[in-house]
C-alpha cells in the first residue's frame, strides 16, 4: 500500500514542577476513551498520542531511525523522538489531557449537531421568521392584539413566504405567538378612512388580499400550520391550502363574515365543501359556525389534534422528522399535488376579492364594521 508523508513539526510540551500526575488508572482510562471516539483527530494528533505513549510507557525515544523512504515509520520516530527527555509521568499526563480535550470536543460537536443554533431572519416587526432543523417557521407577533392582521403584517407574510419558498430549508410552518393564533383582519385596516377613500381602500385591499392568497396557492414546499389557539377569519380559510393542519385541543375555528357584511376568501368558498361538504360549510362561511378543534378535525379542516399540555412537543419532534426526509421529493410531490387545482384556485381567488371589493363599499358591510366597533366600545 502506497504511504504518504506526514511532516509533522517538532512537539512543544511544557512542562512545570506543579503539574499534577495523572494515575496508571487514568492513563488506561484515557486509553480507552480514544478508542470511542468516533471522529478521526487526524494525522498530527494522531502522531502525538502516539509519540506521548511510547514516551509514558517506554521511556526516550530508544530506537533506531528509520530509512528516508519508510514515511510512517519515521513520522512516528521523529515525533517520539521530539520529546526528548520528557519524563514518563508528564508524558502519561499530556496523554491523558490531550485525550480529554478531545472527547470533549466531540461531546460539544454532537450538542450542536443535535441543536443547531437557530437563525432568525432580519427585516420583520410582525412576525417572527426563523430556520432550524430545516424549518423555517413563519410566526404571528402581535401578541397584544391577538395575532390581528394589519396591512404590514400581510405585506411581511408575503415576503416571508417568498423567502422561504427559495431557501434551503424542506418545510415551512405558520404558527402563532401567545395565546392566539390569529385574530384574523384587523379591522382597524377599516377605520380612519375619510369617504372620498373607500373606494381606493377596496381596491387596494383586494390587490392585497390576492397576493396574499395566491403565495399560499403557489408555495413550493410543504407548508404547514401549527394553530396554537383561537383562529378567526382570513387565517381560517388559508388553512385550506396549508398541507397539513396541526391543532391544539384549546383552538377554535371562526368565520363570521356575514356577521361583519363580508364574503368569504382563501379559496373557501370552493375548498371548504370540497373539504368537509357543502352543508358543513356552509354552517361556516354563510351563518358563522365556530368549530372546535375536535370539530374541525372530523369535518376534515384539522389533519390532527393534540391536548394543549404536550401540543408543542409532540408537533415540533413530528415536524423534525418530516424535515429530515429529502427536500426535492417532497416539493415535487407537494407541487404534483397542487397541479391538478393551481389553475382553478387562483381564479377562485380572483373571484373572491372581486366579490369583496364590492363588499367592502356596500352600506351594509360598513354598517357591519360600525355596530361591531359600537358593540366592542361597550364592553
Amino acid at each position: 500500500r502506497q504511504v504518504q508523508a506526514v511532516c509533522i513539526p517538532a512537539i512543544h510540551l511544557h512542562t512545570t514542577a506543579a503539574t499534577m500526575q495523572v494515575s496508571q488508572k487514568d492513563f488506561e482510562k484515557a486509553q480507552e476513551q480514544l478508542k470511542l471516539l468516533k471522529k478521526d483527530p487526524g494525522n498530527e494528533t494522531k502522531l502525538k498520542l502516539y509519540a506521548l505513549f511510547k514516551q509514558a510507557t517506554e521511556g526516550p525515544c530508544n530506537s533506531p531511525k528509520p530509512g528516508m523512504l519508510d514515511f510512517v515509520k519515521k513520522a512516528k520516530w521523529d515525533a517520539w523522538n521530539s520529546l526528548g527527555n520528557l519524563s514518563q509521568d508528564n508524558a502519561r499526563q499530556k496523554y491523558t489531557e490531550l485525550v480529554s480535550s478531545l472527547v470533549s470536543a466531540e461531546s460539544a460537536d454532537q450538542k450542536k449537531d443535535a441543536s443547531p443554533e437557530e437563525s432568525r431572519h432580519d427585516g420583520y416587526e410582525t412576525l417572527i421568521v426563523t430556520t432550524k432543523n430545516n424549518i423555517t417557521k413563519i410566526m404571528f407577533n402581535r401578541p397584544d392584539r391577538k395575532n390581528a392582521i394589519n396591512h404590514k403584517m400581510y405585506r411581511e407574510i408575503i415576503k416571508a413566504l417568498e423567502e422561504a419558498g427559495k431557501d434551503d430549508s424542506t418545510i415551512a410552518v405558520i404558527t402563532g405567538n401567545g395565546d392566539y393564533y390569529s385574530s384574523g383582519n384587523d379591522l382597524n385596516n377599516f377605520t380612519n378612512i375619510q369617504p372620498g377613500e373607500m373606494e381606493k381602500m377596496a381596491k387596494d385591499g383586494a390587490v392585497l388580499l390576492k397576493e396574499f392568497v395566491d403565495h399560499f396557492i403557489d408555495f413550493p414546499k410543504p407548508l404547514i400550520a401549527v394553530v396554537n389557539g383561537p383562529a378567526i377569519g382570513i387565517c381560517v380559510t388559508v388553512l385550506g391550502l396549508c398541507d397539513i393542519v396541526y391543532a391544539s385541543d384549546r383552538a377554535t375555528f371562526h368565520s363570521p363574515f356575514s356577521q361583519l357584511g363580508q364574503s368569504p376568501e382563501g379559496c373557501s368558498s370552493y375548498l371548504f365543501p370540497k373539504i368537509m361538504g357543502f352543508a358543513k360549510a356552509n354552517e361556516i362561511l354563510l351563518f358563522n359556525k365556530k368549530l372546535t378543534a375536535a370539530e374541525a378535525c372530523a369535518q376534515g379542516l384539522v389533519t390532527e389534534v393534540f391536548p394543549d399540555r404536550t401540543f408543542q412537543k409532540e408537533v415540533w419532534a413530528r415536524l423534525e422528522a418530516y424535515a429530515s426526509l429529502p427536500k426535492n421529493s417532497l416539493a415535487v410531490s407537494k407541487q404534483l399535488l397542487r397541479s391538478m387545482e393551481k389553475e382553478k384556485l387562483h381564479a377562485v381567488n380572483s373571484k373572491e376579492c372581486e366579490v369583496l371589493k364590492e363588499r367592502w363599499l356596500s352600506d351594509e358591510c360598513i354598517n357591519a364594521i360600525v355596530s361591531f366597533f359600537q358593540k366592542k366600545s361597550k364592553l
